[in-house]
């Protein structure tokens, strides 16, 4: 008898399986055949040969529709491959798709609560509350710090490297880890950590344990994206995530410090510790705004009840992963990609030491007037006038995070049943919907000759790529609130490695391989180029 239930049980398990994996199918959508009972996600969990983006870019590379359905394990999810479709869906009918739907709660597990995660109108009110930290009066008072940390970067290169001139070889991607370290604990905490001479600091170990390799952890990862209620039922357990801990002791200890001895600095705590005890954020900036008022002063005993410390621990620690990776990354690829095509390395050094000169130093104004390394980075402001008002347009055409943007995709939930346009399909409430951003950035419909390195495709006089594709920090109203510092933070870095040291040119250098872990788009095995001291350069 007992034979014939375990029989019947499995005949259920299986007709259940193929009835399950054929909702797609049922629905009318194009859809991917799930292979497995992982889907999509067979080549992450199982035999461990592709990172989470890049199991999504397999499935973009299948098809040629402009939507796909397909399952993450057992979860059916919307695959957007059409650039006009995935812009509509994050700016012109974001209210359909306002949330993410990954993991965040903020009862049990307080550090879940950054910007990123959040939900409706809690996620609404601390963007508008937030917004103003990263004005460009804000980003310019924190640019010495940043200057600081960089003049590190450049001591710690010219004791590496030797005196005669010759070159060696670098690995970029530690390299700029280390940099980016120190300049987050620098940005956020005012912390001088100085990595480069004490590489087993606390922030490094922390780094080290959020960029861990593990399955578990990849495993966890990948239940906060897809999976929150299995990520809550393990926070239920008491496997809590010993960086988030950590993350969260610096906080209060600070806090803690500056109250008793009435300290203030420019970082991004002080910030976010003048709103919570002033309603307000003094930002002074470059587009004429003082003194922005947030809320009156009669609602600013609610704001200091609602801004606790947990909640400016969870904007820090958000802060702090977000920009640690993009920084590091960014920074390696692009002087990666600069050593393999001369003509392109010629132009970026020349730009570089001509605003230097200009400036006389390496200064806030002298970045902004590095007008090549924008194309190769930061990109340039366009300004565009409206019958009513102006309206800045910020585009920035950054030729790396088109090739490797920080995020392989961009995630949002179906908060309304919505119709796709021009067609009868339906996509439900409650829906995932992912975007394969690696996969626009890489398709050559949007960008002829998608993995040559062409700054030059974003210029203004001549532009060979399709707008609507580019979308490196997603679009419309939750695209990234910190891009500014996290390309200055690029930015300052390579100006400082072009002025101070040559970069040997190899022609022959292979694509870099994505790593087959995490989110974020990691080089497998390390970034490595040959540097070499100019020896007529003065430090200044």
């Amino acid at each position: 008898m007992f034979i014939y239930l375990i029989i019947l049980f499995c005949t259920f398990l299986l007709y259940y399986a193929r009835w399950h994996y054929r909702h797609w199918e049922r629905l009318g959508f194009p859809y991917v055949k799930a292979k497995g009972p992982l889907g999509v996600l067979d080549s992450v969990l199982r035999t461990r040969q592709k990172s989470f983006g890049m199991a999504i870019y397999d499935a973009y590379k299948q098809s040629s529709e402009k939507i796909l359905g397909i399952y993450i394990i057992n979860r059916p999810a919307v695959l957007i491959r059409d650039a006009q479709l995935a812009r509509d869906i994050l700016t012109k009918d974001f209210i359909s798709f306002h949330d993410r739907g990954v993991y965040v709660d903020e009862e049990n597990d307080p550090m879940s609560g950054g910007l990123f995660f959040l939900k409706g109108t809690k996620w609404k009110t601390l963007r508008a509350k937030l917004t103003p930290s990263y004005s460009s009066g804000k980003l310019k008072s924190m640019f010495s710090t940043i200057q600081d940390v960089s003049q590190k970067l450049v001591n710690y290169l010219d004791s590496e490297l030797p005196e005669d001139g010759s070159s060696r070889r670098v690995e970029l991607k530690h390299l700029f880890a280390t940099y980016a370290i120190d300049i987050i604990a620098s940005v956020i905490f005012g912390l001088e950590v100085n990595s480069f001479e004490n590489p087993t600091n606390e922030f490094v170990a922390l780094s080290k344990h959020i960029n861990g390799s593990s399955y578990i952890a990849m495993l966890r990862g990948t239940c906060q994206f897809m999976f929150p209620s299995l990520e809550k039922f393990f926070q239920s357990l008491g496997w809590s995530e010993k960086a988030s801990d950590f993350m969260n002791k610096i906080v209060k200890e600070t806090v803690c410090y500056r109250e008793q001895n009435n300290v203030e600095r420019k970082d991004m705590l002080q910030i976010l510790l003048q709103l919570r005890n002033t309603g307000k954020i003094n930002t002074d900036d470059d587009d004429g705004h003082v003194n922005a008022q947030l809320w009156s002063a009669q609602k600013t005993k609610e704001a200091l009840e609602w801004m606790t410390v947990d909640v400016i621990a969870a904007q820090l620690y958000l802060f702090y992963i977000a920009g640690f990776e993009t920084t590091a990354s960014t920074s390696a690829f692009t002087l990666y990609e600069l050593a393999r095509y001369p003509k392109l390395l010629q132009k970026a050094q020349q730009d570089v030491e001509k605003a230097v000169e200009q400036h006389s130093s390496l200064t806030y104004d002298a970045l902004k007037d590095m007008k090549y390394l924008d194309l190769c980075i930061k990109g340039k402001k366009l300004v565009k006038k409206s019958v009513i008002f102006d309206i800045f347009v910020f585009f920035f055409h950054t030729e790396t995070i088109r090739k490797y943007p920080a995020l392989p995709i961009l995630n949002r939930e179906c908060t309304n049943d919505y119709q796709l346009p021009n067609s009868e399909l339906v996509i439900k409430k409650g829906t995932p919907v992912i975007i394969s951003l690696f996969g626009i950035h890489r398709d050559a419909k949007y960008f002829p000759e998608p993995l040559r390195y062409n700054p030059e495709r974003f210029s203004e006089q001549n532009p060979t790529f399709d707008s609507i594709a580019y979308m490196p920090f997603g679009e419309g109203p939750r695209h990234c609130i910190a891009q500014r510092m996290g390309l200055i933070n690029v930015k300052v870095a390579i100006a400082q490695i072009l002025q101070r040291f040559k970069v040997e040119i190899n022609e022959n250098m292979k694509e870099i391989e994505i790593d087959n872990f995490g989110v974020p788009i990691m080089a497998k095995g390390g970034v490595n180029i040959f540097l070499a001291k100019k020896l007529n350069t003065i430090s200044k």
